[in-house]
């Protein structure tokens, strides 16, 4: 009888001729994240749709372990359990008693079985009501509520038999980068932040993309980004930030464009250089921080308005958010602390009092023709030659 970790995935199962593919991914991603901590020790395997993580030497020690990997998308929950030989029903009742007596919570509990091999000549059920009545006879103060227990003790048999009570719930979603990758248009805002989150949970590799101005923003918002991606650790890894050299495209526009329409054609520009950089990274689509009508240009006026400056197809993960869902998750996934920072970004700086909300794609367009023609272009070329890139934090991973 051994301490191990057994790792649950949801809809990565249903994956049918993908599944091994996408297993391969959650694998890999769990052992390179707890690498670190051994030395060819720890084994992680698969077991009829599970995954385990065990340490060949004797017990893991799954509160170094857990901390490492609980982010991870594809994984949905993240059992304490011990592992045990011993199949037959005798053994799997002492073991049963052994392994819950101490962990019963409250006064009521369940037992669920799951049995993976069928070569058990006793059903789940039979199991359950086995260990049940085995517990109850042993454990006078308690009491079964197959309804609402204050305590689930959980079996599962498969190639051994595996004993749990509580789970970490893990993100789900999917692998990340096993739907390819996407650049991110990463402000100092709540929004972006959770967009990108969004899109990582289905899979999409994150490159992360600010757009600076200095010196009309301080180097403490570049600082604030940072911060924002180094929370993003957890889940995607340690990155680095592309900074682009805005502060030239913005004074133009602002310039050359009328007051009501300088938020659109800076939102085109910005898609433009991402456009560029998607083409270098071998990106397969870009992730803005849009919420339906959460500001004027997020009408759908607008949005139609910027969406032709980009070749990529444009993931809005916010799209019919309210702001309330967005704070939530941004607050869960601790980026919402840093992103109120009293730091504005270019794109706070530079927003017309009363911008247009209802845009004309096709004059937006012919406007910008001309302006491409007055040096635009040349602007946004050199803007997405001259990245320049700030290494993530390491930090906030390590503490993940």
């Amino acid at each position: 009888m051994k301490r191990i970790l057994l790792v649950k995935y949801g809809e990565v199962a249903l994956r049918q001729g993908n599944r091994a593919f996408y297993e391969k991914q959650i694998m890999d991603d769990i052992r390179r994240r707890i690498a670190p901590l051994h030395s060819g020790n720890i084994r992680v395997f698969r077991e009829q749709g599970r995954f385990l993580i065990e340490d060949v030497n004797g017990d893991l020690d799954i509160d170094a372990v857990l901390p490492r990997i609980r982010h991870i998308f594809g994984a949905i929950a993240f059992c304490d359990a011990i592992k045990t030989t011993e199949r037959d029903l005798d053994s799997m009742l002492a073991t049963a008693y052994h392994f819950f007596r101490d962990k019963l919570r409250g006064v009521s509990f369940k037992v669920e079985t799951k049995r993976a091999d069928k070569r058990i000549p006793h059903a789940s059920q039979e199991i359950s009501a086995a260990i049940g009545e085995y517990l109850l006879e042993r454990m006078p103060h308690a009491r079964v509520d197959l309804h609402q227990p204050d305590t689930l003790f959980r079996v599962e048999i498969r190639n051994h038999v595996y004993f749990y009570v509580n789970a970490v719930v893990g993100e789900g979603g999917l692998p990340y980068g096993s739907a390819g990758k996407g650049v991110l248009l990463l402000s100092g805002g709540i929004d972006s932040p959770v967009a990108g989150y969004l899109a990582a949970k289905r899979g999409v590799a994150l490159v992360p993309l600010y757009f600076h101005s200095p010196p009309y923003v301080s180097e403490r918002v570049t600082d604030k980004v940072t911060d924002l991606l180094a929370a993003l650790a957890p889940f995607v890894g340690e990155i680095p930030l592309r900074i682009v050299p805005f502060t030239q495209i913005q004074l133009f526009l602002q310039e050359n464009v009328p007051a009501e329409k300088l938020t659109i054609f800076l939102k085109r520009a910005m898609l433009h250089i991402a456009s560029q950089t998607a083409l270098a990274e071998k990106a397969h689509c870009l992730i803005t921080g849009d919420a339906v009508g959460q500001v004027a240009s997020q009408t759908l006026h607008a949005l139609a308005a910027v969406n032709s400056a980009a070749p990529l197809p444009i993931l809005r993960p916010l799209t019919a958010m309210d702001k309330h869902e967005i704070i939530t998750i941004a607050r869960r996934i601790r980026t919402f602390d840093i992103s109120i920072r009293p730091y504005e970004d270019c794109c706070t700086l530079f927003v017309a009092k009363h911008p247009e909300n209802k845009p004309n794609a096709n004059v937006i367009e012919r406007m910008e023709s001309r302006l491409m023609e007055m040096g635009l272009r040349e602007m946004i070329e050199a803007a997405s030659q001259n990245l320049g890139a700030l290494p993530q934090t390491p930090q906030a991973f390590k503490k993940a």
